[in-house]
């Protein structure tokens, strides 16, 4: 069976831990599009810091997607058209603000191709301007300066803060926003009903294709939904436990070629990898 879209998410997934896509992948990836399947990059990343990495698979070539802020937007790399974007009700951001005053942690959103930050700079704000290419700007008033459509809020901070914040939002703001984490130091702040299946979901609807022709790779909890959602579920081997769990198979990591290996399975080249025979157990069961 030709699977005719795969879903990726970009950190810890496509990307190694230099944060480029490695020859290898790169290769398989541009072989399976020239074969005609569509490549969807599905991130929490916002579209900015989405687009060199869409550029260097050619999906403005080849008709690809971008699927940021954990699927709250949509673009069409070929047309740059936004397909669907979900909006953070603004009327939150100041409660939310006046909740986490007292935590060490930043809150930040995005404006063109600049991060806001809120409450503080701290490492994970670095880090989060670092990975996606973007200059910060602290603001004195969160709350006052965010007067514009946003899709996410970002918490960023020690685990320890954010999962005690996840607790406190997730209780006040259930059934009318969406709080999870995608890492164990930022929490995810978006509209409510935003995840990567619904918008994987919606996309196809649209492209005519079927979930069963779909593949999901990933490796945080934000990816959990669109693995379970997607007709073949990849887990890449870094990932957190909870994923690897709803996972229908187990690539390599990230820093293995993970992607690159099961699109090779798929296609038949699996020979070209000289792997082990622990290597082969762990996806065995990909074809």
């Amino acid at each position: 069976m030709f699977f005719k879209l795969i879903a990726l998410d970009i950190d810890g997934t496509l990307t190694n831990s230099d944060k480029v896509i490695t020859p290898a992948t790169l290769d398989m990836l541009m072989r399976y599009q020239k074969a005609g399947g569509k490549v969807v990059l599905a991130s929490g990343r916002p579209t900015q810091g989405i687009i060199p990495h869409a550029k260097t698979l050619k999906l403005d070539e080849y008709g690809g997607c971008i699927l940021s802020y954990n699927g709250g937007c949509a673009v069409d790399c070929k047309t740059d058209e936004v397909i669907f974007r979900s909006k953070l009700p603004n009327e939150y951001i100041p409660e939310i603000c006046e909740i986490i005053k007292d935590y060490p942690v930043s809150i930040v959103t995005y404006e063109k191709d600049i991060i806001i930050v809120g409450q503080q700079i701290n490492k994970y704000t670095e880090l989060e301007a670092r990975i996606n290419g973007m200059k910060m700007k602290l603001v004195d008033s969160f709350a006052d300066y965010v007067d514009f459509d946003v899709t996410k809020c970002l918490l960023q901070g020690e685990p320890e803060y954010i999962l005690e914040l996840e607790k406190i939002l997730s209780e006040k703001y259930s059934g009318s926003l969406g709080i999870f984490k995608s890492e164990p130091f930022f929490l995810e702040i978006v509209p409510d009903g935003v995840d990567k299946a619904k918008a994987i979901d919606r996309l196809i609807n649209l492209l005519g294709i079927s979930t069963e022709e779909c593949i999901a790779c990933g490796d945080g909890f934000n990816d959990i939904s669109m693995i379970e959602y997607a007709g073949l579920g990849i887990a890449m081997s870094n990932a957190a436990e909870p994923v690897k769990a709803v996972a229908d198979y187990i690539t390599f990591s990230n820093n293995e070629d993970g992607i690159a290996y099961v699109l090779s399975r798929l296609s038949g080249e699996a020979s070209r990898y000289n792997n082990s025979d622990d290597r082969q157990t762990v996806c065995a069961a990909v074809h």
